[in-house]
C-alpha cells in the first residue's frame, strides 16, 4: 500500500516538474510559495508549542548538524570541495588557469545545450505519440 502511494506521488512529482520546467518564472513562484508556507507552518507550530527562542535555536542547530545541512547550507558544497582538493581561490589563480577553466565551462555549456535540444526533440516525439 505504501509503495503504491509513494509511486503515485513520484509520478505526480515528475509530471508536475516536467510541466513547470517549461515555465521557469512560474516554477520559481510556485516553489517560493511552497517554501514560505512550509516555514510559516514550522514557525506557527513552534509558537503553538510555546517553544522558546533559545530552545528553537538549539533544537534547530542539532537537527541541521545531524542531517549535514548546516555545513552544506552555510558554507556550501563548492567551498568544501575546493578546500578538500586544494583548489586555489580565484584571486590566487593565474590568468592562464582562469582562461582554461572558462574554455572548459564553455565546452560543457555547449554540450549541455546539445543534450537539451536532443531531450526537447525526444519530448516532442513522446507528446506526438500520446
Amino acid at each position: 500500500m505504501r509503495n503504491n502511494i509513494a509511486k503515485f506521488f513520484d509520478k505526480l512529482e515528475i509530471m508536475i516538474r516536467g510541466k513547470l520546467s517549461h515555465y521557469p518564472i512560474l516554477y520559481a513562484l510556485v516553489g517560493g510559495v511552497g517554501i514560505v508556507l512550509f516555514w510559516r507552518g514550522v514557525w506557527h507550530t513552534a509558537d503553538d508549542m510555546n517553544m522558546s527562542s533559545i530552545l528553537s535555536l538549539i533544537l534547530g542547530f542539532f537537527i541541521l548538524v545531524l542531517t549535514g545541512v548546516f555545513v552544506a547550507e552555510f558554507i556550501g558544497n563548492k567551498l568544501i570541495m575546493t578546500g578538500l582538493i586544494g583548489e586555489k581561490k580565484l584571486e590566487e589563480k593565474e590568468e592562464g588557469e582562469i582562461e582554461t577553466e572558462e574554455s572548459q565551462l564553455k565546452n560543457l555549456q555547449s554540450t549541455l545545450n546539445r543534450l537539451e535540444k536532443k531531450l526537447e526533440h525526444i519530448d516532442e516525439e513522446i507528446d506526438e505519440k500520446k
